[in-house]
This record gives structure tokens, sequence and C-alpha cells, in this order.
């Protein structure tokens, strides 16, 4: 038996097409209109955002190697990242995602653009957190910090060539992967408020970083 549209679903799917195609042309749609259909865009982009990224969340947390992996490492320093203080959520900040000792890790819902970029995030995260409980690390210390950066830039696979050519940055084969670690390093040092400077950011992660890129601790090499 077919379903018969009814004249009010007719109607309903005519005056979102017409709210569609007017917001597009930029015609047929008042100021006032207009405000009103951008924030009702933002309000469905905002729910499919928290849908996917819990989804993605829970996926990575029961069969993503690399989360599964730092979980247990940080179980066995004394920690326990589950999924009640793995929280996804909106930021203000251009960021995929942030470590806090006392609250846990927050992924940037509104800033994840792929499920492989999550878990890269994650994975990312995972490491400061295994840093936190197995080296005591104070993040206001900068020098603290930037170790901790560069660990996770480098062991999270975020740095690896295919995730630098879909960013559009140009990957040398030369030292590409610590180019790109130490650039990411430095930024996030740059935001520390303890910071003052670009060339603090730059003059700290430059003291510690072979150091701490070559200490790959808990993994027995980069990940890539």
């Amino acid at each position: 038996m077919t379903n018969t549209p009814t004249d009010s679903s007719l109607q309903s799917s005519f005056e979102a097409w017409r709210k569609k195609i007017s917001y597009a042309t930029n015609l047929g749609m008042s100021a006032s209109e207009r405000t009103a259909y951008e924030a009702e865009l933002a309000k469905q982009k905002a729910a499919a955002d928290c849908i996917k990224c819990n989804e993605y969340k829970d996926w990575m947390l029961h069969y993503s190697p690399s989360v599964i992996f730092m979980r247990q490492q940080i179980a066995k320093v004394g920690g326990n990242m589950n999924a009640s203080n793995i929280v996804c959520d909106v930021c203000d900040e251009y960021k995929a995602g942030g470590f806090h000792p006392d609250l846990g890790i927050l992924l940037c819902e509104n800033r994840i653009y792929s499920k492989w970029h999550l878990e890269d995030t994650l994975t990312h995260e995972l490491v400061h957190a295994y840093d936190h409980c197995k080296f005591d690390v104070n993040w206001a210390d900068l020098r603290h910090h930037a170790c901790s950066e560069i660990r996770a830039s480098s062991l999270s696979g975020e740095c690896r060539m295919m995730n630098q050519i879909a960013r559009n940055k140009i990957f040398n084969f030369s030292k590409g992967h610590q180019k790109c670690v130490r650039r990411r390093a430095v930024l996030s040092v740059r935001a520390n408020p303890n910071c003052k400077s670009d060339e603090q950011a730059v003059q700290v992660v430059n003291e510690v970083f072979d150091k701490c890129f070559n200490d790959t601790r808990p993994f027995e090499r980069i990940y890539r």
C-alpha cells in the first residue's frame, strides 16, 4: 500500500524548500526571516554535531587501538579515563579538544570534522592524562607544558603525513613529522597564560624538544 502525502506534509515540505532557496538566492526573504532561519540552521547543526561527537567517542572507546591502549596505560599509573569524564561539548576557542587535570577530557563537538580527527584528538588528550598521572605535570610550568604537548602531538598520530596534507600543510619529507610537532607545541604553549610572547613559546619548546620528542612512553615507538 502506497502512503499518500497529506496536504499538511506537502505544505511543510514546500515551505522548507522555499526557505532553502530563498536563503540561498537571497530573494524573497526579509532580514528578520533570514536571521531566524540562520538561528534554526545553527540549532540543527549543533544538535547534529553533539550526536556525531558522542557516536564517534563511544566507537573509539570500544574499538580504537590507540584509545584503548592509552586508557589501559593510564589505569596502570593510577588514572581512570572513561565515558563519564570524556565529554563532548561546544567550544568557543578554535581547538578540537582539551585536558583538565581535575575534570577530564573535553572533545569540541563543533570543531571535530571526522571520525578519525576525533581519534587523533582523543589520543592526544589521553597522552596528557597519562603524563599528568605518571609524571605529576605542573601545567603552569611552561617547560612541563611544552614537554607534554610535544609528546601528545608526536604520539597521537595528528602529525602523520596524510593529516598534514588534509590540512593543506606542505609536508616536508625531511623531518616533516618533527616540524609539525614543534609547530603545534609552540601554538599550545603560547596559549598558556604564563607565556608572555611568541619568542618565549619558541624558546621553551626548543629547550625541551629533543628529550621530550624521543620519549615515546607508553608506546614503543612513534605512532604514524
